[in-house]
């Protein structure tokens, strides 16, 4: 027995019935020979963490747009956060940790540059072209774009072959539908989780916000600090998940946060001060898209259009994975004058 199989004996030993196991595994579109050291999941980990895209999120915004300060989230560390909360909550539920891993480490890989201002910007350039494009997408998902990294971008257009379950997991970590796996729920609430109270420490080192701004109601189910609100909700989903076949809050809880979220938005997400250079951000993601719509061979040859090729999802597909720094360099290259040392 090598010890990859060993580990598949171990987690049948130790898992909850409930877990995904990665010897039961749905497989890989394309099978590859079983590993001697590690199973699916903890390969499908490697994969995504040694991708060009994954290191890319240490440049990528996550709320404030280039900010200053040397311990403002970007998209890299957000992912990090998501998935420690994520392998702490399946440690406790006896679920399957390699696997709720590698989706928290992927689930983001699709981000464009400016967080979700360059996400509403590729929209908006998608709909504006919609008569003349009629096969191209009706508008921009970062988690459709995080699967077509995986499946298709990475590794010289032969994506990384991850496993059904990760896939699954990538793909429905937001919107509506659930993840197929327990493993996958834990990453769509921690997900949440992650961003609201990060966010809220981001805002309050920006001097956006103070701790006695938040709603005292809130404050008084979920905690008054950042470590201890996300203790306590790691703890309530722990004791509202456990033996039951779905990952939740308890009522109060999720009501909770869906207000605190809310919160956010309006003092945080869309109105404060550091909100002001997203109108100038959208304004460089739109201008890169339409610029290469018109100069399609100026991309990288892997991003060209070939025989049978849609140019708007190619287009997005380069634009999308450019880091902040990135875009605008190429936005200066593009559209501003060159000095001329005489």
């Amino acid at each position: 027995m090598n010890i990859h199989e060993m580990l598949e004996e171990k987690e049948k030993e130790i898992l909850s019935p409930d877990a995904q196991l990665s010897m039961c595994s749905k497989g890989r579109e394309h099978p590859i020979k079983p590993c001697f050291l590690r199973t699916e999941f903890q390969r499908d980990r490697d994969r995504i963490i040694h991708s060009k895209t994954f290191r890319r999120l240490s440049h990528k915004t996550q709320v404030f747009l280039a900010p200053e300060g040397d311990h403002y989230r970007t998209r890299l560390t957000h992912t990090l956060e998501v998935t420690q909360i994520a392998r702490t909550v399946a440690r406790a539920l006896s679920l399957n940790e390699d696997l709720t891993e590698a989706i928290g480490l992927g689930h983001d890989l699709g981000h464009t540059p400016f967080g979700h201002t360059g996400e509403d910007a590729l929209t908006e350039c998608l709909e504006e072209i919609s008569e003349n494009f009629k096969d191209a997408p009706k508008s921009f998902k970062h988690n459709l774009q995080s699967l077509r990294v995986v499946d298709y971008l990475e590794y010289d257009g032969k994506g990384l072959n991850l496993t059904w379950e990760v896939r699954d997991g990538i793909l429905n970590h937001t919107g509506e539908v659930m993840p197929s796996t327990l493993e996958g729920q834990i990453v769509k609430i921690s997900d949440r989780i992650a961003y609201i109270n990060h966010d809220i420490d981001d805002a309050i080192r920006a001097n956006i916000l103070k701790e006695k701004d938040l709603p005292p109601r809130l404050v008084k189910v979920l905690g008054n600090y950042h470590g201890v609100r996300i203790n306590n909700m790691v703890r309530n989903i722990v004791k509202e998940s456990k033996d039951k076949n779905t990952i939740q809050l308890s009522k109060d809880f999720a009501d909770a946060v869906d207000e605190l979220r809310s919160f956010l938005f309006e003092r945080v997400y869309i109105s404060s001060e550091a909100k002001v250079e997203e109108p100038k951000a959208k304004r460089v993601v739109k201008m890169l898209f339409f610029y290469y719509l018109e100069n399609p061979n100026e991309m990288p040859k892997e991003f060209q259009v070939e025989k049978g090729g849609k140019l708007p999802t190619k287009i997005c597909d380069y634009v999308a994975g450019m880091t902040d720094r990135y875009a605008l360099r190429k936005f200066n290259e593009l559209f501003m004058p060159k000095t001329w040392m005489l």
